[in-house]
């Protein structure tokens, strides 16, 4: 008999907000990091490409299971919330029309575009 696997309502409540606030598919992620993350020494020899952090962190969790999360990435899915929610609040003038706002915001996987 298989052993069922149990999440504990915390992070099944994280999980979900995670995945709320991180608007964009692991690859348009991927996709903006890799641009991001171009220069000289951007595509290094691993699958991921020397792409920057958080960034690749939050690829990591996006990849994974609920069941196969660890304390590790429960605390970047617990970061990345955060940090969107404080980037949402501290909305400047400008809003969409300001660049770095929503590269800010990209760098961490959401696209307050989709939000509209």
């Amino acid at each position: 008999m298989a052993r069922e696997q149990r999440v504990e309502p915390e992070v099944e409540q994280l999980w979900q907000v995670f995945h709320d606030r991180v608007n964009v598919t692991s690859e348009q992620l991927r996709t903006w990091l890799m641009t991001q993350g171009s220069g000289e020494e951007a595509f290094g020899p691993g699958p991921d490409l020397n792409l920057p952090e958080p960034g690749r962190q939050i690829l990591a969790v996006k990849r994974k299971r609920k069941v196969d999360l660890t304390p590790g990435d429960i605390d970047v899915m617990r970061e990345t919330v955060d940090g969107i929610e404080e980037l949402l609040e501290a909305r400047p003038d400008g809003g969409l029309s300001d660049e770095g706002w929503r590269r800010s915001l990209l760098d961490l996987g959401h696209d307050p575009m989709l939000d509209h």
